[in-house]
C-alpha cells in the first residue's frame, strides 16, 4: 500500500483511530493511538513523536524524544478493539538527525534484508516459523523478597486426573502423549480454529494447526513462509491474535520455552530458504537434494549456533528445554529426517521449490526481529566462507553412546552461556552494519542485567524442598 491508498482503505473501513505498533529491544509490541484525523499522507514522513526513555534497553532520559514513522505496506485493521481501528507498524527514527534508530529491531531486520541483496547471493530469505505455545486456564506466580512460586492449571492437564470436577469426565492428554489425539481428548480444537481463522482475515496465510506433544493444551499454528521482514511482522500479529483470541475465550496463551516440568517444551522450528532471481538457491544434488550453497549455509549456522542462541533462545527459560537428554535439539548436527539434530533437512516434498533448511533451536520466546536476521548472517557467512558442515548425522543422536556424543557439540547450557558466545564470536553479525556494536553491546547488558543476575540471586523453591532441613 501507498500513504494513499492507506487512507482509502481507513475511509473504506469507517476506521476512527490509527494505533501506531513498534516493536521493544527485548521482543514486546508497544503501541499509542491517535485519532484517525492526525493520520494524513505527511505522517508517513514526518512520524509521531514519542518518550523513548521509557522503553526497555533505548534512550537515556536527558534524549528521549524519538519518533514512530508508519510503515504504509503494514496497513491492517484491528479484530478485538471495540472502536474500529487501524494499525500500522512503524519504523523509529531520529527528530534530530532522521535517521533510523539502531536499537529499533526492525530496522536490523531491514537491513538484514539489504545486506542479503548487496551480497549477491540472494534477493530474498523465505522464513517459516513453527511456533508452539500452551493454553491455560490459570496462571499464578509471585516473587518477592519472601516469596515465590508459580501454580498453572489446564482443564487437560494430566494432574486434574483426580480432581473434582463436579463431574471429572476424563480425557486428559497423558505427558508426552498429546500428539495429536481427537476431541474430546483434544478440549481446544475450536479455539485453535478461530485463531487461525482471525489470522486469515488479517491476510496471514495459515498451513495447519493442531495439538503438540505434552499435555495441558500444548498447541501448534503453522503460518505460510514469508519474506523476512513481512514474517517478522507477522509473527508479532501472531502473537497478539492468540493471546487475545484466548483471553476473549477465558484462557491465557504463553510462549515460554519451558513452562511445564518433566513434559515438552516449546519450541520454535525456523524454516529458511533463499531464492535468488525467482529461483531457489538450496536445492541441487547433494546430501537430501539441497545444493553446495545450502550445506554452506547449515554449516554457518552450526559454526554461529552457540552466538546465535543469544537471539534465538534468549531467555533464562530457554535453557529448560534447551537440556541434553531430552527430545530438544541441542546437539549441533544435521540431518534428512532426524529430527534430533539442530538442523534437518525436511524431506516432504521433492520439489526444488520446497528445498529449504530447518533450525530446530529457535524457541517463541525470541524477538523475530532479532533472532530471524541473525540466522539469515550466520547462513550468508556459511555461504560467504564456504563452511562445511561436515557430515550428516543419521541416526538418533539421544541413543549415541557416550564415546561418539562427545564428540558432537551443543548448544550453550544457560542464557549467560550464549551471551559469553555473542560476545566472542559476532563479526558476522556486523557485516553491512546489520547488527551495530552499540546494539550487540546492549543486549547482552540488558539481558544480564535484567534476566540473567536476577534469576541467579533469587532462592529457587525447589531449593527449600532440599535443603531446609540440612
Amino acid at each position: 500500500m501507498t500513504p494513499k491508498n492507506v487512507l482509502e482503505f481507513a475511509k473504506e473501513s469507517d476506521a476512527r483511530v490509527v494505533d501506531l505498533r513498534f516493536m521493544d529491544f527485548p521482543g514486546l509490541w508497544q503501541h499509542f493511538t491517535v485519532p484517525i484525523c492526525e493520520l494524513d499522507e505527511g505522517s508517513f514522513e514526518d512520524g509521531f513523536g514519542f518518550d523513548g526513555s521509557s522503553i526497555r534497553g533505548w534512550q537515556p532520559i536527558n534524549a528521549s524524544d524519538m519518533l514512530v514513522v508508519p510503515d504504509p505496506s503494514t496497513a491492517k485493521m484491528d479484530p478485538f478493539f471495540e472502536t474500529p481501528t487501524l494499525v500500522l507498524i512503524c519504523n523509529i527514527v531520529d527528530p534530530v538527525t532522521r535517521e533510523s534508530y539502531t536499537r529499533d529491531p526492525r530496522f536490523i531486520t531491514r537491513k538484514a534484508e539489504a545486506y542479503l541483496k548487496s551480497s549477491g547471493i540472494g534477493d530474498t530469505a523465505y522464513f517459516g516459523p513453527e511456533a508452539e505455545f500452551f493454553i491455560f486456564d490459570d496462571i499464578r506466580f509471585e516473587t518477592s523478597r519472601n516469596t515465590a512460586f508459580y501454580k498453572i492449571d489446564s482443564i487437560e492437564g494430566i494432574w486434574n486426573s483426580g480432581r473434582d470436577e463436579g463431574p471429572n469426565l476424563g480425557y486428559k492428554p497423558r505427558h508426552k502423549e498429546g500428539y495429536f489425539p481427537v476431541p474430546p481428548m483434544d478440549k481446544f480444537q475450536d479455539l485453535r480454529t478461530e485463531m487461525l481463522v482471525t489470522l486469515e482475515n488479517l491476510g496471514i496465510p495459515i498451513e495447519a494447526q493442531h495439538h503438540e506433544v505434552a499435555t495441558a493444551g500444548q498447541a501448534e499454528i503453522d503460518m505460510r513462509f514469508k519474506p523476512l521482514l513481512e514474517m517478522a511482522d507477522q509473527l508479532m500479529w501472531f502473537k497478539y491474535v492468540l493471546k487475545n483470541v484466548a483471553a476473549q475465550n477465558g484462557h491465557t496463551v504463553t510462549f515460554m520455552p519451558k513452562p511445564i516440568f518433566e513434559d515438552n517444551g516449546t519450541g520454535m522450528h525456523t524454516h529458511v530458504s533463499i531464492w535468488k532471481d525467482d529461483k531457489p538457491l538450496f536445492a541441487g544434488d547433494q546430501y537430501a537434494g539441497v545444493s553446495q550453497e545450502a550445506l554452506y549455509a547449515i554449516g554457518g549456522i552450526l559454526k554461529h549456533c552457540k552466538a546465535l542462541c543469544a537471539f534465538a533462545n534468549p531467555t533464562t527459560n530457554s535453557y529448560k528445554r534447551l537440556v541434553p537428554g531430552f527430545e530438544a535439539p541441542v546437539n549441533l548436527a544435521y540431518s534428512s529426517r532426524n529430527r534430533s539434530a539442530a538442523i534437518r533437512i525436511p524431506m516432504y516434498s521433492a520439489s526444488p521449490k520446497a528445498k529449504r533448511i530447518e533450525f530446530r533451536t529457535p524457541d517463541p520466546s525470541c524477538n523475530g526481529y532479532l533472532a530471524f536476521p541473525a540466522i539469515l548472517m550466520a547462513i550468508l557467512d556459511g555461504i560467504e566462507n564456504r563452511i562445511d558442515p561436515g557430515e550428516p548425522l543419521d541416526k538418533d543422536i539421544y541413543g549415541l553412546p557416550p564415546e561418539e556424543l562427545a564428540d558432537i557439540e551443543s548448544t550453550p547450557g544457560s542464557l549467560e552461556d550464549a551471551l559469553e558466545a555473542l560476545k566472542e564470536d559476532q563479526a558476522f553479525l556486523k557485516k553491512g552494519d546489520v547488527f551495530t556494536q552499540d546494539a550487540l553491546d546492549m543486549w547482552t547488558e540488558y539481558k544480564t542485567e535484567n534476566e540473567v543476575n536476577p534469576v541467579k540471586l533469587r532462592p529457587h523453591p525447589h531449593e527449600f524442598f532440599l535443603y531446609y532441613d540440612i
